[in-house]
């Protein structure tokens, strides 16, 4: 058994979060929800480029029985990737961004003519697996993107 037979739950508890009740989260408190989406130009407008873009979610670490540390979060991370076409350049990692541990792994994919490329970060806080997913046309752009993410020590209101 790997680690990610540890934390993947079944194909059939895993839903979308987007509906419970009709066949959707399973979990109490629910599961997978998209907090932040952001890109360059609208999703559905063409260009030759690819369309650099950021998002955040957060997915319930109930969801995944066992589930310890960030790094056995890229099992599921890494099948999503994969069924969208998206291969693993770099495995997962563990570095320190401000006063978090994160946990990176990179994947890219061929998109006609261009390298379509992705560097996710997951870091567990408050019962959630919380990724900060980049994507872009070069491995620079997505480094630049990466850049901008930071954790600090949250201030108090006076």
């Amino acid at each position: 058994m790997n680690a990610r037979d540890d934390v993947a739950p079944a194909k059939e508890d895993r839903a979308a979060p987007d509906r419970p009740g009709e066949g959707g989260c399973p979990h109490a408190g629910g599961c997978g929800r998209v907090l932040l989406a952001a890109f360059s130009r609208p999703p559905e407008a063409r260009a030759e480029d690819i369309n650099s873009s950021i998002l955040i979610a957060a997915e319930s670490a109930a969801a995944y029985p066992g589930l310890k540390d960030a790094a056995q979060y890229f099992g599921p991370v890494t099948e999503v990737a994969q069924a969208q076409g998206f291969e693993v350049v770099e495995e997962p990692y563990e570095f320190v961004i401000g006063t978090r541990k994160v946990v990176r792994g990179d994947f890219q994919k061929d998109v006609g003519s261009r390298v379509m490329r992705q560097s996710t970060l997951v870091v567990l806080a408050r019962g959630y697996a919380v990724s900060f997913t980049f994507i872009g046309g070069t491995g620079d752009e997505v480094e630049e993107l990466v850049g901008g993410l930071s954790f600090g020590v949250a201030k108090t209101a006076r």
